[in-house]
Order: C-alpha cells, then structure tokens, then sequence
C-alpha cells in the first residue's frame, strides 16, 4: 500500500478536515488519518501488508509509533530517481508527476518483482492506465483499489478488499 494519500491524507479543506493529526516526518507535515490503523490492523489480519511508497524504508522509522502498528512491515525499494528518469526519456514516456518505469508506473517494477506470481491487492492514491493495463494481463488475481488524497483508506476499501481475499480460492 501507497502511503500518501492512503495514510498520509492531504488536499482536504483546512474548513473542514478529516479526523487526524498533524506530524512533522523528517521536517515535512504530514496529516495522518485516525481511522488508517485501524484499517490496516484488520487487513494484516488477512493480508501481508507491504508499505509501497517513495517513504521506501523511512516508513517504518515513523509510521509504526505514529499510527499504534504493532510492528515494521516490509517495504519495497524503488530505482533511484536518477534511473527513472533516465527509464522515462528512453522509453519516449512524458514526464510530469510521477517518475515513470520502462513500463509507465515508477511502482510497477518492483511491485512486480515483489509479487511474483501471487495474488496482489495494491492501494494507492495515483493508479494509471499503466497500473490498469499490467494488473489486468497478470496470471495472478489482482486487485486495484484507488484511494481519494483527502480521505484515504476507508471502511468501504476494507470491505472490499475482505470480500475479495474471501472470494480466493485456498492456496
């Protein structure tokens, strides 16, 4: 799972923003949701949770104490931003936003790696085409969940995503 926009909300009206706090993470703000833990406690129950975010291994060094996790959880480790960019220019893929990989999400190389050939559920604030087109031309079942920035992870993406790892068949 991303962590911005799916923990770490933003984008909200300062009228009337969502339950959280405010934390500075290695001198940035951050507003962490109050319902995010509770979330993810009931999907580690089902699902092995991995932290799929820029954070890269930071994650675990704030976010375990901040939100009341009980432990670290794996992380994925992306190219350095240097060799995406080099990725995105030879592949002819636009810049702006998001680095992209050779195959148009900065993320799905090492989502890829990391997952092999299991079943995969990935929330993120920021899925394209290119997240659509990969998950949908896997062997494996996969499952995209997009999350809004300024409301993050919610009881509805829980249900679905417990309603989808139900529907499994047994490994």
């Amino acid at each position: 799972m991303d962590i911005d926009g799916v923990v770490s909300l933003f984008g909200f009206s300062p009228h009337t923003p969502p339950t959280g706090s405010f934390h500075s993470i290695d001198g940035i703000p951050h507003f962490l949701s109050s319902t995010a833990a509770a979330h993810l406690l009931a999907l580690g129950e089902i699902f092995e949770l991995v932290w799929c975010s820029g954070w890269e291994e930071r994650a675990n060094e704030h976010l375990p104490s901040l939100l009341g996790l009980p432990a670290e959880l794996p992380f994925l480790r992306f190219a350095a931003a240097a060799d995406r960019r080099s990725a995105s220019a030879g592949s002819g893929v636009a810049g702006g936003g998001a680095e992209r990989s050779l195959r148009g999400h900065w993320k799905l190389d090492a989502i890829d790696a990391y997952a092999g050939a299991r079943a995969l559920a990935w929330i993120d604030d920021c899925l394209d085409e290119a997240c659509h087109s990969w998950a949908a031309a896997r062997a494996a079942p996969t499952l995209l969940v997009q999350t809004q920035a300024d409301v993050g992870i919610t009881a509805g993406h829980v249900d679905r995503l417990m309603r989808w790892a139900e529907a499994m068949p047994p490994a």
